[in-house]
């Protein structure tokens, strides 16, 4: 590596370390106590959920990406027949499945937890997380095939619901499909 980009990227990391311990001194708090007469701090409101900036469009951005691929690689493959034995491009299509299943609920579940931000949002969608839940292995069933319609009807179901209670909260999911290095990962 040439000496210019080690000093240039020494450079930045001292910059950032000092923005970061100059931000960190600046939001020090005084050493007043607010809370009852005894001196005991009072909890806040904000102390059961914390919530969290744009928790609806983090949301929205979550589950559309979960809605997106359950939609494009598990639901419309699973009815066009690909999983069946013998199909063509069975087997890219079950490993694409896979992660898809495996990426959905990774999504699903960051959804849940940006749902959290928004009062409104995470009453409409808490009675969801047990379906959520359900999906958890679904990424491995589906990869190795084992997979029925049962399964297949599931994740279609849990996906609806969450945009429905998206909906209801003011929070419109729109699918949105990855790409495939985003449910490899990479």
């Amino acid at each position: 590596m040439p000496p210019f980009v080690r000093a240039r990227r020494a450079f930045v990391a001292v910059l950032l370390s000092g923005t970061l311990l100059a931000t960190t001194a600046a939001c020090g708090g005084d050493d007043k106590q607010s809370g009852t007469a005894n001196g005991q701090a009072t909890p806040s409101v904000s102390a059961t959920a914390e919530r969290q900036k744009l928790a609806k469009t983090r949301f929205v951005a979550n589950a559309g990406l979960a809605a997106g691929a359950t939609y494009q690689w598990i639901v419309k493959p699973y009815r066009a027949g690909t999983f069946k034995k013998g199909a063509d491009g069975r087997t890219v299509a079950l490993v694409k499945a896979g992660l898809a299943g495996a990426f959905a609920y990774n999504r699903l579940k960051a959804a849940v937890n940006n749902a959290k931000g928004d009062p409104l949002l995470s009453k409409a969608v808490a009675p969801l997380s047990a379906g959520i839940d359900s999906l958890k292995d679904m990424g491995t069933k589906l990869r190795k095939g084992e997979a029925t319609s049962g399964d297949v009807g599931a994740f279609e179901k849990v996906i609806n619901s969450v945009k429905d209670a998206g909906r209801s909260a003011g929070a419109e999911v729109v699918d949105k499909v990855p790409s495939t290095s985003q449910l490899s990962g990479g």
